[in-house]
């Protein structure tokens, strides 16, 4: 009886259950009224258009969102049901793989799977949503049926850039600085990396206003941002935001506003790694009470992707409350309370306490070394093309002086430098390690080329300018009364020098040519210069009996000379060897020894190249070079001077580029006068009784290095 009663009761519920599925699936079929009747799909160029067929026209765009791992589009269409009969649609044109449809009471989701993440923009024509998704990953533009472009509402596109709205600053009570861009669209795409110290924002094919384009210096507001600067980059707009101080990093884009947010950072001594900036993990929240160890760790494992392996030793609980905390720091920190530790081997941890561990790892070595010691030993012997075989002495201690620090202790080394050979009796695991070590440093050194140019450049002008003054009475020996009379009987005679008045009053005799000297006061002609004597030009004033004469001799001189010396030195070596080119003269000079005699010693003055070069791993060559240019300078008693220039420096050089070494400007100017006292000083008639001279020299010393990695073996390609 009682069976009988429950088959009864189970077949009412029944029959409700059933028409409650039917009452539900007519309000269903009531409520969705337009549906998905087909999807096609085609590129052009770097696009994919989506032609979606509708029952009846959309009154608005479905609601859409993306995410980038894995990478896909979603579209949510209410009130719509799946009428294509297909679940999954293969697409595989150009980044578009799928099309899958979910059905859900009350809604429809369409979902495109990608291999990549790009944007997407939609618009609605007629019976057809047409969707077109930007393969070249930038600002997806809807189009038409007929592939022109238009706006979400189907009018036609303006071919006016987007421009950004507004950029903003705002501090957070917790002290962060938020960065807010408002944005032409929801569709812009957004690059964000960090470079350094700085964080780096990119808006793509977007323009910027020009009272958006500047630099605005937020250091006030306490945060730890400093700057933004905002510039155009081609197509796009890069933000350089500057921050200071321990820090880390947010953002996120939320219809047309993006924001990103720089939170400080509080220093903990405690912590080897500050903030999350040490943890990369996927970040997930815990709260149990007394959970066992293996428990997370099989969390963990799931989260992290990577496969877990717990030794039986690994027991316990544990209890623990995480928000927000990157699976690999939870990991840590729970090995740090249970004692734990882990050996990773690619995509596989191994958990075990950490004595363990160590125990198991030294049983490993004493086994590796037991086996070392009874494995046979091998010889082989090794032929070296570039390096001498010596330079293994220290590395095999063949020298007597280093150990073997890399053969075992059962391993034996041979040098022989005749045949440039290395004869070495080992395991052959230690064998291995020497035929590595070989390939590795027996190789073929690059050549480098180093030519220096050193240019003299010399410019000098010199001016010269003299006079000679003299005056001669003839009226004595021509049979009148010389000189001049001052009172009665007493006269005066006037001329250069006390001979000069002897020969005009006739208390000397005269001679052939004395006048000239014996006549001139004023004796002060212009020097010579560099060998050449100076042009004259003379002047005479007479009295009509040719008795008296006032001579006047002007004498000049203006020299004006350029000159540049050019000495270029080539010299080649290999890597990070020095090399030494040389020319020049070696001056001999007498020394006295400790017994008294005199002896011969050499002195060089020189043109000398001194460089070592390394060639760096991007292909720029570091120069440690020393360049002398050195020249006979004037004679002393003691012997020649040596004039010495030297440059010693280390520099950065791109392959084939000239830098400049050094420079040596020198400038001498000088002014010369010699005058006659108080007459020298007058006005005009002063420079009757004064010669003067002038010269302005140049010298100038310049350096310029090129290096230049050589190619091939015959030279410079």
């Amino acid at each position: 009886m009682n069976a009988l009663i429950n088959k009864s009761k189970r077949g009412a519920m029944f029959v409700r259950a059933c028409m409650l599925l039917l009452v539900g699936i007519s309000q269903l079929a009531f409520a969705q009224s337009n549906s998905i009747e087909s999807i096609v799909a085609n590129q052009q160029g770097a696009n994919i258009i989506v032609k979606i067929a509708m029952k009846s026209p959309l009154a608005k765009l479905p609601v859409g969102f993306s995410i980038a791992s894995p990478a896909r589009i979603a579209l949510d269409f209410a009130d719509v049901s799946n009428g294509t009969g297909k679940t999954s649609i293969d697409i595989n044109t150009g980044e578009l793989r799928t099309v899958t449809l979910v059905e859900a009471t009350g809604r429809s989701r369409m979902i495109f799977n990608l291999n990549k993440p790009l944007n997407y923009a939609a618009t609605i024509e007629g019976k057809f949503l047409i969707v077109t998704i930007d393969g070249s990953g930038g600002i997806a533009t809807p189009v038409n049926s007929q592939g022109l472009p238009v706006n979400n509402d189907s009018t036609p596109l303006l071919s006016s850039k987007s421009m950004l709205h507004d950029i903003d600053f705002r501090r957070g009570v917790g002290g962060e600085g938020r960065v807010v861009v408002d944005l032409p669209l929801n569709q812009v795409a957004v690059d964000v990396h960090q470079q350094g110290q700085k964080i780096y924002v990119t808006f793509l094919k977007v323009g910027l206003p020009d009272v958006l384009r500047r630099r605005l210096d937020v250091a006030d507001f306490g945060s730890p941002v400093q700057t933004i600067t905002t510039t155009p980059s081609g197509e796009n707009v890069q933000m350089v935001i500057e921050p200071k101080g321990l820090w880390e990093q947010s953002s996120y884009q939320s219809d047309t506003q993006f924001v990103l947010e720089v939170k400080p950072i509080k220093e903990d001594p405690n912590k080897l790694t500050q903030g999350t900036q040490g943890y990369r993990g996927e970040k997930l929240s815990f709260n149990f009470q007394n959970i066992e160890v293996r428990a997370i760790l099989q969390i963990i494992a799931e989260v992290s992707g990577l496969n877990v392996i717990a030794s039986d030793t690994v027991t316990g609980t544990i209890t623990l409350r995480l928000k927000d905390v990157p699976w690999d720091q939870a990991l840590d920190n729970i090995m740090q309370i249970k004692g734990l530790d882990m050996r990773k081997n690619g995509n596989v941890i191994w958990v075990a306490p950490k004595d363990e561990l160590l125990t198991k790892e030294k049983l490993e070595l004493e086994q590796k070394a037991q086996i070392a010691d009874l494995e046979p030993l091998k010889t082989e012997s090794f032929q070296l093309n570039y390096q001498k075989a010596e330079a293994f002495k220290q590395v095999f201690g063949v020298d007597g002086q280093s150990t073997n620090r890399l053969l075992s202790k059962r391993g034996s080394a041979v040098i022989e430098p005749r045949t440039n050979q290395l004869f070495i009796t080992d395991i052959p695991s230690k064998i291995e390690e020497v035929r590595k070590l070989i390939q590795k440093t027996d190789i073929a050194s690059k050549q480098v080329m180093i030519e220096a140019r050193i240019v003299e450049a010399d410019d000098s002008f010199s001016k010269n300018l003299g006079v000679k003054l003299g005056f001669t009475d003839l009226r004595g020996i021509n049979g009148g009364n010389a000189g001049y009379q001052v009172s009665g009987n007493q006269r005066v005679a006037l001329t250069g020098n006390y001979l000069g008045v002897g020969e005009q009053t006739g208390q000397a005799t005269v001679t052939s040519g004395s006048y000239a000297p014996n006549s001139q006061f004023v004796n002060l002609p212009a020097a010579g210069i560099g060998g050449l004597n100076p042009g004259s030009l003379a002047v005479s004033l007479f009295s009509s009996a040719a008795n008296r004469f006032l001579n006047l001799e002007l004498s000049a001189l203006e020299a004006d000379g350029k000159g540049k010396v050019i000495s270029s030195p080539r010299v080649v070596t290999a890597d990070q060897l020095k090399a030494l080119i040389e020319q020049g003269t070696e001056l001999p000079y007498q020394v006295a020894t400790s017994s008294g005699a005199t002896s011969i010693t050499f002195r060089k003055a020189t043109m000398r190249l001194e460089v070592t070069p390394q060639i760096t791993p991007d292909g720029n060559i570091i120069l440690d070079v020393e360049v002398h240019k050195d020249s006979v300078g004037q004679q002393t008693t003691m012997g020649f001077a040596i004039n010495t220039k030297e440059v010693k420096t280390m520099v950065l050089v791109e392959n084939g580029g000239t830098v400049v070494l050094g420079g040596i400007y020198q400038q001498t100017e000088a002014d010369n006068v010699t005058k006659i006292p108080f007459f020298g000083d007058l006005p005009l008639l002063g420079n009757l009784f004064k010669t003067t001279g002038k010269s302005n020299q140049k010298t100038e010393l310049l350096i310029f290095i090129t290096p230049k990695i050589m190619t091939d073996r015959l030279g410079l390609k």
